[in-house]
């Protein structure tokens, strides 16, 4: 009963049921997802979630798994893909985005040789995605490149993410701003810098106190409650309104995913107030 008064709060508010910008990754939820398909997706209809990032069946017959996406009213509007298949065979890439009704096909990590990433490994990666990019955009999908932190290294009068975004004419990015922090750059000076190239959003907080590196990695319990931590959340939020970002995908990694979601959509819902 308490989550179906939540999810009543947030649709009431206005804030998903007008803008309908503001969805899940998935990925939240894995630990879940593996005890119950049906009840997971069912727990994202109660938070009043209609937009999800995803990709998977999580072991289902991908057309049982979408007769349960659509008795939940879920939309899945992005997927997530791997590197070695942009890079091999994006036309499996393209029907998995295709068989979902995606737009938008994220990738979420490059492979590298342990903490091995310098210029060559940013341009391989550039290189594969603009490849990719171009022949989903043919498709009509759009591919967004997730970085993780190792991105924002050091490279002449900026970061190795600065080569990306100047050479990225095919893809474009999904910023994960707990990561971007993390790895020791301003998230919303990011969106301010490259406001055409930044088309999705991952909306993660940091605990305060947590020191970043650019390695990629950091505990899961880290994520904290929207508007908690120490990442300025509601600039983020204002400026992706500003820039026009279709969705704004809450992410939410750590063992407490089910009691801090319904509070991070509280939130935001009062960030419309």
């Amino acid at each position: 009963m308490k989550k179906v008064i939540i999810a009543a709060i947030f649709l009431g508010s206005g804030f998903l049921a007008q803008a309908q910008e503001v969805g899940l990754q998935l990925y939240s939820l894995r630990n879940q997802f593996k005890m119950d398909v049906s009840n997971t997706l069912g727990l994202i209809n109660e938070w009043g979630i209609t937009k999800i990032e995803g990709g998977e069946t999580y072991d289902l017959p991908i057309e049982e798994f979408k007769a349960l996406l659509e008795e939940n009213d879920l939309d899945v509007v992005s997927v997530g893909a791997g590197f070695g298949d942009l890079e091999n065979d994006v036309e499996k890439v393209i029907k998995n985005a295709k068989d979902f009704g995606a737009k938008y096909v994220m990738c979420a990590w490059v492979p590298h040789d342990d903490n091995n990433w310098a210029l060559k490994e940013t341009k391989h990666a550039t290189e594969v995605f603009n490849k990719a990019g171009k022949i989903l955009k043919e498709k009509g999908l759009v591919l967004a490149y997730h970085p993780h932190g190792y991105e924002f290294r050091p490279y002449k009068n900026g970061t190795l993410f600065d080569y990306m975004a100047k050479n990225a004419t095919h893809f474009t990015f999904e910023l994960d701003v707990f990561w971007a922090q993390h790895g020791g750059a301003d998230p919303l000076a990011l969106m301010k810098k490259y406001p055409k190239k930044i088309t999705l959003l991952h909306l993660k907080d940091m605990e305060k106190g947590i020191e970043g590196n650019n390695t990629g990695h950091e505990e899961d319990d880290t994520n904290v409650v929207l508007g908690t931590g120490q990442i300025d959340i509601a600039g983020v939020v204002a400026e992706a309104k500003k820039l026009g970002i279709e969705y704004m995908f809450i992410e939410d990694e750590s063992k407490n995913v089910v009691t801090q979601v319904p509070k991070s959509l509280v939130y935001l819902s009062q960030l419309e107030e």
